[in-house]
């Protein structure tokens, strides 16, 4: 198929991406290339290309890591219950790689739905507009 052909082999990826996106781990916050980027565009999937969250629904939620109110397209994601590190949490996940990209949370701004998607940099890429 031709979609899965954009899907970068794990052999291609880089340690820092391996480690977040296959064996769900987090980068440190405030030094994502992303967490503090004001630039227009759309985050797309470090690994698949999948287009994910749009730079209008970014907001500073003061964590660290690059925050969104929602996703592009539900369709593209997949979340999942993270029991690990004694939390309940809700995974991120990219539907068609299934990267891991980070946790949705009910602490986002009210005015836009009240949801705070916390998603690594290392996942991401910004196609700018």
């Amino acid at each position: 198929m031709q979609n899965e052909a954009k899907i970068k082999p794990d052999e291609e990826l880089s340690p820092e991406l391996y480690h977040i996106a296959r064996e769900k781990g987090t980068e440190k916050p405030f030094v994502g290339k992303y967490w503090n980027s004001h630039k227009q565009g759309v985050y797309k999937c470090a690994i698949c290309d999948s287009e994910l969250f749009a730079s209008d629904a970014k907001f500073d939620s003061g964590t660290g890591w690059p925050s969104f109110t929602d996703p592009v397209n539900l369709e593209k994601i997949e979340l999942k219950e993270d029991l690990s590190g004694g939390m309940k949490r809700t995974e991120v996940v990219c539907k068609k790689c299934k990267a891991h990209l980070g946790h949705v949370f009910d602490d986002g701004p009210q005015d836009k739905g009240g949801k705070r998607y916390c998603i690594n940099s290392a996942c991401l890429m910004l196609e700018k507009t």
